[in-house]
C-alpha cells in the first residue's frame, strides 16, 4: 500500500506560489495607503486575493480546516470562509464588467445568463433572507477594533440588483475577509525556527 504524503511536489509549488502572492496582498491591504490608492487599484488586488484564495480552497487540507470551522467556530464562519469568498470571487471573476468594489452587481438573470444552479446562483438561493451576520475583528496592524456586517439580500430576482457593497462593505469588509482567509491558510504553514 502506497502512502501518498501531503503536500506533494507538485502542491509544494503551488502552495508556495499562492501564498507568497496572497501574503504580499494581504500585507499591503493592511496598510492604511493602500486605501489612498485609486478604487481601480483596489479592486485588481482584491480580485487576485479573491482568487488566489478560492485555488487554495480546492487544496484537500484546507477543506478539513473550513469543516472543523464549521463544526467549532461561531456560527456562519466556516460558511463565509468558503461560500461566501467563493461567491464573491466568482462575481469578479465571472462578471469582469466593473473596475471597483462599489460597482459590482449581479442580479438573477445575469448569474444565471449562461446556466442555472452554479456556484453564485446557489449561494443567493441559499442565503436569500437571512439575518446580517455582525462580526468585529482585531486588526493588529492598526491597534483597533473593526467592526463588519455582513448582510445577505433580501430579494434575488431578475429586477433587483445585488451590489456586492452592500453584502460587504468594502473596507472593513475586506479587512473582516483578509483575516479570515489568512486564519484558515495559515494553518498549513510550517513555522520553523
Amino acid at each position: 500500500m502506497t502512502v501518498e504524503l501531503r503536500p506533494s511536489e507538485a502542491e509544494v509549488i503551488f502552495l508556495n506560489l499562492a501564498y507568497n502572492k496572497f501574503y504580499d496582498i494581504h500585507e499591503e491591504v493592511s496598510n492604511d495607503t493602500f486605501w489612498e490608492k485609486s478604487p481601480q487599484y483596489r479592486f485588481q488586488r482584491i480580485k487576485n486575493a479573491f482568487e488566489i484564495y478560492s485555488e487554495v480552497l480546492n487544496y484537500e487540507p484546507v477543506k478539513w480546516v473550513i469543516e472543523s470551522i464549521k463544526e467549532k467556530r461561531p456560527p456562519m464562519e466556516g460558511e463565509l470562509g468558503s461560500e461566501l469568498f467563493k461567491c464573491i470571487r466568482n462575481m469578479l471573476s465571472h462578471f469582469p464588467f466593473f473596475d471597483s468594489w462599489n460597482e459590482v452587481w449581479v442580479n438573477k438573470s445575469l448569474v444565471n445568463w449562461y446556466k442555472k444552479g452554479q456556484t453564485i446562483d446557489k449561494f443567493f438561493v441559499k442565503y436569500i433572507g437571512k439575518e446580517d451576520i455582525k462580526y468585529r475583528i482585531w486588526d493588529a496592524n492598526n491597534r483597533q477594533m473593526s467592526y463588519v456586517t455582513i448582510s445577505f439580500p433580501k430579494e434575488y430576482n431578475d429586477k433587483n440588483k445585488i451590489y456586492l457593497k452592500d453584502i460587504l462593505p468594502e473596507r472593513e469588509g475586506l479587512i473582516f475577509s483578509f483575516t479570515l482567509m489568512r486564519r484558515i491558510i495559515d494553518t498549513q504553514v510550517l513555522y520553523e525556527g
